[in-house]
């Protein structure tokens, strides 16, 4: 016989631990599915238009394999952060995907050929799964206020592309009526929910606000379900994943490039998990959280190049921020969305259906995620106290990490590396320069009087 506290209830969702009615569970968990589903192939759909191997492109059936691919090590990533093994994985809810911080050196390698790419992922990923788990000698040095700046660089990196899949469609140009029309419809439609409907059901206004812009978005004549077809008659109903498909090689300049981008990558997941903490689970992360943490990010990406052939992993911005409106934390819950992912890789037709899903319609509702990732690295801020001194970091670090990304051209006259890592990524800036400011600056309040 269960202990009452051991019983299936609705309420659990706003736990970490504690078991939830699993009609119940499937929604909260396929929402986290839907949050970041195109995110989450879209990386690897890219790599895979210029990638070679062996002088030879990737065919179509080649790259469909590589997506059903992504989603098993999302959902495998998923699951080692919620329920960790050993000193992998954080016990928190974050969700694990594919990366869009390592495109550019993803591209760059895998148009030489795509076993550059996969041996420069396996020893970096292995590098950041190192750096996991001796974060307890070095985590002393991301103070507060460096953190915060990062989560608020975060969401303010993510926001372009929560405002382009607002406009966007494969059926109507980018900014287009129709697609703007749809867009709004899902995102009122969210609000509404979440604004009229009463306890644990309003928090699913997400995942309803998208299936009222989905259907609307048939009649707009946005959904291509021939794609379905497609993929079916490709891989069939039940799909064998292809593991080890491609041999590594070790080229010294690209694992040295990756590091870095692994490095920036372990920035973005303490900066998610810290904020997944704070803003989900309402309490200040632990060092063995963080730790866990960045041991999946680099872990699982190594395994993610090597026995699955997919670009890097990392922690999903997305589900933070639907993590930061809904508060829905349960660990039991979000495990169904990594369930959903893992299906989706081993049954084509479920991850065909979700790549049904109009770009304008996850854009009505990305636009308050992403929006709330930034709200929450305010909020920590304010927690960290905005002191003269930590006024001075915040303040510089964003506005020349975030600075820098806007100006075109700005690194061009400096080693290619230094544009590669900083041109494109405002959270490799902020951090640079948030750290090293933290660092510098004297910590004596008579110092910052005059401010």
């Amino acid at each position: 016989m269960k202990k009452p506290d051991q019983e299936p209830r609705i309420e659990n969702v706003y736990r970490l631990e504690g078991r939830v009615p699993i009609a119940k569970a499937i929604p909260f968990g396929l929402q986290h599915v839907l949050a970041m589903f195109v995110a989450n192939i879209a990386p690897l759909i890219i790599i895979a238009s210029v990638a070679v191997y062996n002088g030879e492109p990737f065919t179509a059936i080649g790259t469909a394999r590589l997506l059903q691919n992504c989603m098993l090590i999302a959902g495998i990533g998923t699951l080692l952060q919620l329920y960790p093994i050993w000193k992998i994985g954080s016990g928190l809810p974050v969700v694990m995907g594919v990366s869009f911080t390592f495109l550019a050196a993803c591209m760059a390698t895998a148009s030489q050929d795509y076993g550059i790419m996969i041996g420069a992922i396996i020893v970096g990923g292995i590098f950041e799964g190192i750096l996991g788990l001796t974060a307890k000698y070095w985590r002393r040095f991301i103070s507060p206020i460096l953190s915060a700046c990062v989560v608020v660089s975060i969401g303010l990196s993510i926001l372009n592309v929560g405002v382009s899949s607002f406009g966007s469609s494969s059926a109507y140009p980018l900014g287009s009526w129709q697609n703007l029309l749809v867009a709004t419809i899902t995102l009122v439609s969210a609000l509404v929910f979440h604004t009229t409907l009463k306890g644990v059901a309003k928090q699913l206004y997400v995942l309803l606000g998208m299936i009222v812009g989905y259907v609307v978005s048939i009649f707009f004549g946005m959904v291509d379900f021939s794609a379905m077809g497609d993929t079916v008659s490709e891989l069939g109903i039940v799909a064998i994943p292809q593991l080890c498909a491609f041999k590594p090689q070790f080229q010294l300049g690209a694992i040295l490039s990756f590091c870095l981008v692994f490095i920036v990558s372990a920035v973005e997941t303490i900066g998610d998990t810290t904020a997944c903490c704070t803003g989900g689970v309402g309490r200040d992360i632990t060092a063995e959280e963080v730790s866990g943490s960045l041991c999946v990010d680099g872990f699982a990406s190594a395994l993610s190049g090597g026995v699955f052939g997919c670009s890097p992993i990392t922690s999903f911005s997305q589900n933070v921020g639907l993590i930061s409106m809904t508060h829905v934390v349960n660990r039991f819950t979000i495990m169904f969305g990594a369930l959903a992912m893992i299906l989706g890789g081993l049954f084509p037709p479920i991850g065909a259906f979700f790549t049904t899903l109009p770009d304008c319609v996850l854009g009505g509702c990305t636009v308050i995620m992403f929006g709330s990732i930034m709200m929450s690295g305010v909020r920590m801020m304010h927690d960290a106290g905005m002191t003269p001194r930590n006024t001075l970091i915040a303040a510089t670090s964003i506005c020349l990490g975030v600075g820098v990304t806007q100006v075109d051209g700005f690194f061009n006259n400096l080693p290619a590396f230094i544009g590669d890592v900083f041109a494109g990524n405002m959270v490799a800036g902020v951090f640079v320069v948030g750290l090293l400011m933290d660092l510098f600056l004297p910590r004596d309040p008579k110092c910052y009087d005059s401010m």
